[in-house]
């Protein structure tokens, strides 16, 4: 081999390796690049969607709800959704379990051996150590069959927007007091489904600020601005008669404006219910949005037609009279209606067929 030839191979030798050494510190870099990426997606903001395999979640922009929707058949198997057109990844939630949880019914002493007695018998069993009852008058015998879980709020018996609100902040600072994680609050003509809410529960961290819950309107509710008349509000908020959840970190930043009496105060200022100044508190002040949940219902929705074969997935049900002889109750065979005029007492024996009561 002659030594030009020589040279050009030594030449072509060298170049290849420089090529070579080039691509691999390209490819290091944008590896590198790849991890702190994920890394970054991973530690995420904290009203990303949860981490679930039994529903998607959407951000519904335009509105600022998120939105839990019906699962897709079959439930997609990834950790990681689609929120707002950004892929996240999130870890998995803290566990939750039923001690974790304050339940919270509001009633009325008119109201205590018409509604309560179903109640009692029937989802009751099921968190005892959990669930209060807040009323507005003692109540020796109702004391008794709740375990001393009866609280008077000493607030006003009406339904009026002030004596609603005072209620709700009673609820709001006994779960403070408690030190649960999570605060769902109930009305009285709620059949609440006991396992199903941890486990909606066991979606989420406490840890990060959730409100989770459904509206009874279309459109978020528009006010005027009380502190400036020129100028009007929109928001959305969880119906109270449905039933709606605050997780304990959104609840100790609700703190500095609606605990200690200063709910009542907020109620009173923009003229509206216990609910919705939840809302308010929530999504106008301090900027967390709503979480729907279609598994919430109130009595404001016809119960015909929630089908029997899907009650093990909803999460509250509730009951209203149309007319004097025209019940708004879900439909479901059970027990004879006058008997079980709610159908609470048949929705239990479907949900848990081993209570006494229950046919066999």
């Amino acid at each position: 081999m002659s030594v030009v030839r020589l040279k050009r191979l030594v030449q072509a030798l060298t170049l290849v390796g420089v090529a070579a050494y080039t691509m691999l510190l390209v490819y290091q870099s944008v590896s590198a690049t790849g991890s702190f990426a994920q890394q970054q997606q991973v530690s995420g903001w904290q009203e990303r969607a949860p981490r679930s395999v039994s529903r998607d979640y959407d951000l519904n922009n335009n509105n600022n709800v998120i939105v839990a929707r019906p699962p897709k058949m079959p439930p997609p198997p990834p950790p990681s959704y689609h929120t707002g057109g950004i892929a996240t990844a999130t870890s998995k939630p803290p566990t939750t379990k039923l001690e974790d949880v304050f339940i919270s019914v509001k009633t009325t002493r008119n109201f205590h051996k018409w509604r309560l007695p179903v109640i009692i018998k029937t989802w009751f069993q099921l968190a005892k150590e959990q669930t209060w009852f807040f009323t507005d008058s003692d109540d020796a015998e109702f004391q008794e069959k709740t375990n001393g879980h009866m609280v008077n709020t000493n607030c006003p018996s009406s339904h009026n927007r002030k004596a609603l609100c005072c209620k709700m902040s009673v609820e709001f600072d006994t779960f403070l007091e408690s030190g649960k994680k999570w605060f769902c609050h109930v009305d009285d003509d709620n059949y609440v489904n006991v396992p199903r809410l941890v486990r909606l529960l066991a979606d989420y961290s406490p840890q990060e600020d959730w409100y989770l819950g459904k509206p009874s309107i279309r459109a978020p509710l528009e006010i005027l601005n009380r502190d400036n008349t020129s100028q009007k509000i929109s928001f959305w908020f969880a119906t109270g008669g449905a039933g709606f959840c605050l997780s304990r970190a959104l609840a100790l930043k609700m703190m500095p404006v609606a605990s200690g009496g200063k709910f009542i105060s907020i109620g009173e200022k923009i003229r509206l219910p216990d609910d919705v100044t939840m809302g308010y508190i929530i999504e106008h002040l301090l900027r967390k949005p709503l979480t729907v949940i279609d598994q919430f219902h109130s009595h404001l929705e016809p119960m015909k037609f929630l089908q029997q074969d899907a009650f093990h997935e909803q999460i509250t049900f509730s009951y209203s009279r149309y007319s004097k002889d025209k019940m708004n109750v879900v439909k479901i065979d059970g027990l004879d209606k006058r008997i079980d005029l709610t159908r609470f007492l048949s929705i239990h024996c479907f949900l848990f067929p081993h209570f006494n009561f229950c046919p066999r």
